[in-house]
């Protein structure tokens, strides 16, 4: 049966700029139609979530059938000394987004972060471990996954970690310029992670949110907060040194303990978290961090 423009769903992106909205623009398009809001407003609706009358009109006007908010306040360091506008967008607009999504039933996707963990745990975190943020950043973000599970909204939230690809500022694009520009650098060796690529976090999300509109998942009995990040676990001195091995330039990496890169924000230590609930739940497993890594770098070069 051909489906007409009426029957296909109404997808609201918000953050359709950023690394991981940009890839959700392709992998959503298959769903339905894709409102691709965006601080540009560069491929549909402006949006400012510091706005929240605007983020109204944005629901309103846009009518969608779901929602996936992509879009955050994701500098680290700035958020120490900028908490007013982090909080407002990381929490604030996210408990509002979901008040106005509650009152319409729609269902909503929305990402957060390793870092609403202190980095003591000796095991992969899972999602039942008590938060404990140790910055302005993870503080923001556990208040949004808090408001959002309150709103009453169909909510599902995906915290993931590590986020890298071909857009933005990332680990990845950071190494490969560098590794052009000095003969030698200096990597952090004691914060153990998981890297996400966004192409596959997109691709992921797409196939849940597929399965969420033909009414296959009920969020009243799903819905709620899941691990989602890349498998394994790496050093950031470790992830750079598969990705300058990937590049074959020359350049010498010396690892260094976090106390000898000062920073404004401190990080967890250990922030590995742990899909097993995503997995069993929805029978899809993110794959090990070197094959995303190494897909993601073919495509680069």
């Amino acid at each position: 049966m051909i489906q007409t423009a009426e029957q296909r769903p109404r997808i609201l992106l918000i953050g359709s700029n950023g690394q991981v909205g940009w890839e959700l623009r392709r992998a959503l398009a298959p769903l339905g139609e894709v409102i691709a809001a965006s601080l540009e407003g560069e491929h549909g609706p402006v949006i400012d979530l510091m706005d929240a009358q605007g983020l109204a009109r944005l629901v309103e006007d846009s009518r969608p059938d779901a929602v996936i908010n992509a879009a955050a306040y994701t500098a680290v360091d700035p958020a120490e000394t900028d908490r007013e506008r982090a909080w407002r967008i990381n929490a604030e607009a996210v408990g509002e987004l979901g008040a106005l999504l509650a009152k319409r039933g729609v269902p909503i996707i929305h990402y957060s972060t390793d870092f609403v963990f202190s980095g003591t745990s000796e095991r992969p975190y899972r999602e039942e471990d008590a938060p404990e943020p140790l910055n302005v950043y993870g503080e923001t973000k556990l208040g949004g996954e808090r408001a959002l599970l309150d709103s009453g909204a169909p909510a599902l939230v995906f915290r993931t970690s590590w986020v890298y690809g071909a857009r933005g500022s990332n680990f990845v694009l950071t190494m490969r310029r560098l590794f052009r520009e000095r003969e030698e650098l200096r990597v952090v060796d004691d914060q153990i992670g998981s890297p996400t690529w966004s192409r596959m976090l997109a691709e992921v999300s797409a196939q849940v949110l597929y399965r969420v509109l033909r009414g296959e998942l009920d969020l009243t009995r799903l819905g709620g907060l899941y691990h989602l990040s890349g498998g394994g676990q790496v050093s950031w001195y470790g992830f750079a040194c598969a990705i300058l091995e990937a590049s074959g330039e020359g350049c010498d990496l010396i690892p260094i303990p976090s106390s000898e890169y000062p920073a404004p924000a401190r990080r967890p230590a250990f922030s590995v978290l742990d899909n097993s609930r995503f997995q069993q739940t929805f029978g899809l497993a993110m794959p090990d961090w070197r094959l995303s890594l190494a897909h993601c770098l073919e495509e680069l070069d």
